[in-house]
């Protein structure tokens, strides 16, 4: 007997339209599903329509997706990824992260942000030029992340080699013997100028590498992999690169943007609750001088951030990404806009220098001299009283230092200052709280009392 051939036919194709042959998660896609037998047709239109969601249209007898909306013969569904993809699919495929763009022309480029970054070496390899890498890091980070950061560079690319240099973590390193340490490395490995130097650390290991990256051969790529909170939403976003000296910090430097910025949450596992904290001092500052709204959100997240709640540090980071990106976008240079960025510190700074690097953390420093720059607003008159005591408030949540070493006298305080970055024509410019919350001003032009008050309120002689 003939066999009887078979009524119905099935049919598959696809049509990504975010340019790659299979789309990612963020792309928009489209998948067709035609099923016929002698009497009807059904079509089913599958659109990846935002990221966790599909749109799927459905048209019968006849009818066609594109024509669909002409009559009644349609319906359209819409469902979680979650509910529609099979358990192996999503276990396997990666979530993409969410990406912050610096813009800056033709040198600009993207902060990623996500949970298991360094397990998508897609992410990485898209942004190293040349077939040489040098790993900076320290003693500290090195056992917990140097090999996955080189089996995501290397990962079904084995033309790239790979050579690392561990350098002694701490403030106290952030000095030109330790920067030899990487030149060293880079000239005896013979490397060249299509190199691709990587900072895996801190906010020392990424202002050395990227100081590095920026002198090697004048001038190589680099691409910054923060891994403390201060790292990733301040000192890796920018471009600022540099050194400090012994009268005072990153006073030796340069501006050099890397290739891209790659933050993978999951490494903030490992970071102290110290260090947690001393980058919440960051977090706040962007509240404090330019986003009420952002501070706001803090007032009532705070213990979910110290918790490390993982939704929570997300969005902080993101959120201090975007508005360090927006100004470095619109001043690259810190001519003006910039400046405003480091609130606190100029009094921060002092207390790292004169109490000594690595004393006290960059985050505790930049928050007790918060404090004093909101005090000496409010002085002058340009706060009220209702911010200074939110600001304070704040900060010792994160437990945070509100007051300076006792150790500091003003004298300190002035010595160290009169040879800050801000000082122009012998004048000393600050920034300092004016108006609303989220309002700042970067300025000489304040009442010397009132800073002359604000040194001795905070200092015993």
């Amino acid at each position: 007997m003939a066999a009887t051939a078979n009524p119905f036919s099935v049919s598959v194709s696809s049509k990504p339209t975010g340019g790659s042959a299979f789309p990612k998660l963020n792309d928009s896609a489209d998948f067709f599903l035609r099923v016929q037998n002698p009497l009807k047709s059904v079509s089913l239109r599958s659109s990846f329509v935002s990221r966790g969601s599909i749109e799927l249209s459905l048209s019968r007898g006849g009818g066609s997706v594109t024509s669909a909306k002409r009559g009644a013969r349609s319906a359209r569904i819409r469902a979680s990824l979650s509910q529609v993809m099979d358990q192996s699919v999503t276990k396997t495929d990666p979530i993409a992260p969410t990406t912050v763009d610096v813009d800056l022309g033709d040198r600009s480029y993207p902060i990623y942000i996500g949970s298991g970054l360094l397990d998508q070496p897609h992410l990485l390899q898209r942004h190293v030029h040349g077939k040489r890498v040098l790993v900076v890091t320290n003693d500290t980070v090195a056992p917990l992340y140097l090999n996955k950061v080189v089996e995501a560079l290397t990962k079904g690319n084995p033309n790239v080699s790979v050579e690392s240099v561990i350098l002694p973590d701490g403030e106290k390193y952030k000095q030109m013997d330790t920067l030899m340490k990487i030149f060293d490395k880079a000239i005896e490995s013979r490397l060249d100028r299509r190199c691709t130097f990587i900072a895996l650390g801190g906010g020392v290991i990424g202002d050395m590498c990227g100081f590095a990256a920026a002198s090697f051969l004048r001038g190589v790529n680099f691409i910054q992999i923060p891994t403390t909170v201060m790292a990733q939403v301040d000192s890796s976003v920018g471009g600022k690169t540099g050194i400090n000296h012994r009268l005072g910090k990153n006073l030796i430097g340069a501006f050099y943007q890397p290739q891209c910025v790659l933050i993978d949450t999951d490494t903030l596992n490992t970071l102290p609750d110290r260090e947690l904290a001393s980058g919440l001092a960051e977090v706040i500052k962007y509240g404090l001088i330019r986003d009420a709204e952002f501070f706001e959100w803090q007032e009532k997240n705070m213990q979910a951030l110290m918790a490390r709640d993982p939704s929570a540090l997300t969005y902080a980071i993101k959120r201090s990404c975007e508005n360090k990106a927006e100004v470095v976008s619109l001043d690259e240079k810190e001519s003006g806009l910039r400046a405003t960025l480091n609130l606190g510190h100029t009094f921060g700074h002092a207390i790292e220098t004169g109490f000594g690097y690595g004393q006290w953390l960059h985050g505790e420093a930049v928050a007790a001299g918060t404090v004093m720059a909101v005090d000496m607003s409010y002085r002058l008159g340009w706060i009220d009283d209702s911010i200074v005591k939110r600001a304070r408030d704040i900060l010792q949540q994160a437990k945070l230092p509100t007051t300076p070493p006792n150790t500091m006298t003003v004298e300190m305080f002035k010595s160290v200052m009169a040879v800050d970055k801000k000082v122009a024509d012998g004048l000393l410019r600050l920034i300092l709280l004016k108006g609303p919350l989220g309002n700042c001003v970067f300025t000489g032009d304040y009442d010397r009392k009132a800073l002359d008050e604000t040194l001795r309120a905070f200092c015993k002689s």
